[in-house]
This record gives structure tokens, C-alpha cells and sequence, in this order.
């Protein structure tokens, strides 16, 4: 039996509830994990209040809330390869296990070791933030000292967005609230405070345009790019933007894992929570005050 935060009904975070099931056993395409650290994601939330019925409308009561984990394979399913008993990894929960939990399926194939010197708490962050940035910028394939303006630059995306595109050559602007000045200056970034007026007066053209944001924050700056990409409203595409194209694979979290490693990628982890505490950090997403990541550490 593990300790895990689920719900038993669609909900605001009043649904949210500690309680005990059996370690699952993993598909043939699965890998059994002790969870080390889980990140916290806004995901988490609208998963929690039913908002994305597509990702878990199918799934039965209780939901353990969570997508992503850093741990230690307990046990492979009979079809995944590459991977092994006692080696350490970051995953994907695509399997509807979630990963606020002291054990957790990962679908195999969006699953990936990770270098010994990497903290538990860094990798966690890997799946979600890591490999949306660097799924955004393969996506627009800019060229060195192309303009790019993240709206939205604070959170565990947007800040991973900044650093990796700086390393590509790119010339970063954000905008965020005025807390979030000192941490776009940290990594790079020109920084436009959108509580100081009119954004999009203090901004110029771009050659793309990424959002976090979305709702009327997304549709203010989509007129600023001809490239526009969203990562978290799919109603971008009626502004003749796209939508992120998520890969989800091996190759992506190693990729990731490597600039990590390599000191070229700091998921600027801002609040580190037992699993005890984990509605407090879900509470503290879901206000949109963070700043950086947030994880719980397991």
C-alpha cells in the first residue's frame, strides 16, 4: 500500500483527499516506480476540475492528481525495453496513475534514465516544463538572433523557454507581473511588466510569439509575430496560431535531461513540499502567484 492525493469526484480542491491503494502492477507497456519527487503543474488543477475530459474523462474514481515523477523502476512490463529494475528515471504518468503518490506507473516509452548527478527534485520537472520549451522551439525552428517574445515568462515554461532559447542565439523579451522582473533578468530576457500599462504598447514586432497565458493576455499579443504558439489554449488556432505539438517520447526527456546536466537548463525550483503538503503547492499553482517550479519531494 502507498499514500496518495486523489479525488473521488470532478471538482474545485475541496475534492482533494489523501488516502491508500496497493502499488500497481505495470502493463506490458509500463514501468512500476517508487516516485522520488512529482512537479506541479497547472495540468494537475484543471485535470482535478474536470476540464480536460479528453485526458481523463474515461478514467474511474478515485484520480491520483499528477503527470510527471522522477524515481526508481520497482518493476518493467514485459514489452518496454531500454529500461531496468533499480535504474533511475523521469516520466510521463500516461498511464492515469498520477504521480502525487509514493508509487506510480510510467508509460514506458515516455520514460528515461537520467544521470546519476541529477537531483531527484530537477528531474521531476523534466516531463512537463523541460520538454514543452523544447518542443516549442523545435517547433518554430528559428534561426540564430531571431526575436522571441515568451508572454508569460515566470512560470516552470516560461523560464525553461528562456534559458534554452538564449542558448540557441534568440533574443528574449517576457512579460510578467513585477515579481517576476529579477527572474527574467536572471536568464537573459528583456522584461516588460504587464501590470505597468498596456502591454503590447511597451512591445514591438517579433519574429514568434510563445504564450503560457492564454485567454485575452494570448489574444492581445497574438497580433505582434506571424509565428504564434501557444502551450496551453487551444483556441490559438482561431488567431492563426498553433498549438504545441507535444512529442512525449524518450528522446525528448534525455535531450532535457542533458542540458540539465550540462548546467544549460535550471528548472528554477522555488518551493520543494512533502507529499503531505502537496495541496498547499497545487493551491499555490492553481493561484497563479508561483513563480518558477514547485515540486514535492517523496
Amino acid at each position: 500500500m502507498s499514500t496518495v492525493l486523489g479525488y473521488r469526484a470532478f471538482g474545485a480542491a475541496d475534492v482533494q483527499e489523501f488516502f491508500e491503494r496497493p502499488d500497481p502492477t505495470p502493463g506490458p507497456a509500463e514501468v512500476l516506480v517508487r516516485v522520488a519527487a512529482a512537479g506541479v503543474n497547472p495540468l494537475d488543477h484543471l485535470l482535478r476540475a474536470g476540464h480536460v475530459p479528453d485526458l481523463n474523462g474515461h478514467l474511474p474514481f478515485p484520480q491520483v492528481i499528477g503527470m510527471e515523477a522522477a524515481g526508481t523502476v520497482l518493476a518493467v512490463g514485459e514489452d518496454v525495453t531500454g529500461l531496468e529494475v533499480g535504474d533511475r528515471v523521469t516520466g510521463f504518468a500516461l498511464t492515469g496513475a498520477g504521480t502525487y503518490a509514493e508509487t506510480t506507473l510510467l508509460l514506458g516509452e515516455s520514460t528515461a534514465r537520467i544521470p546519476d548527478t541529477l537531483p531527484w527534485t530537477w528531474a521531476a520537472t523534466i516531463p512537463v516544463a523541460g520538454t514543452t520549451a523544447l518542443d516549442v522551439l523545435d517547433q518554430l525552428d528559428l534561426p540564430e538572433g531571431a526575436s522571441l517574445l515568451v508572454n508569460g515568462i515566470g512560470g516552470g515554461v516560461g523560464i525553461a523557454l528562456a534559458q534554452l532559447a538564449r542558448d540557441r542565439g534568440l533574443v528574449v523579451t517576457g512579460t510578467g507581473s513585477t515579481a517576476k522582473r529579477d527572474l527574467a533578468a536572471k536568464y537573459g530576457a528583456r522584461f516588460v511588466d504587464y501590470t505597468a500599462g498596456n502591454v503590447v504598447d511597451q512591445l514591438g514586432d517579433f519574429d514568434a510569439v510563445v504564450d503560457t497565458v492564454g485567454g485575452e493576455s494570448l489574444r492581445s499579443v497574438a497580433p505582434l509575430a506571424e509565428k504564434l504558439i501557444a502551450v496551453g489554449d487551444p483556441s490559438v488556432t482561431e488567431l492563426g496560431g498553433e498549438f504545441v505539438h507535444r512529442r512525449l517520447d524518450r528522446a525528448g526527456l534525455e535531450r532535457v535531461a542533458e542540458l540539465m546536466a550540462e548546467g544549460r537548463l535550471d528548472p528554477h525550483i522555488t518551493g520543494t513540499y512533502p507529499l503531505a503538503r502537496a495541496r498547499e503547492a497545487l493551491a499555490l499553482v492553481e493561484s497563479r502567484h508561483a513563480s518558477g517550479k514547485l515540486v514535492i519531494s517523496i
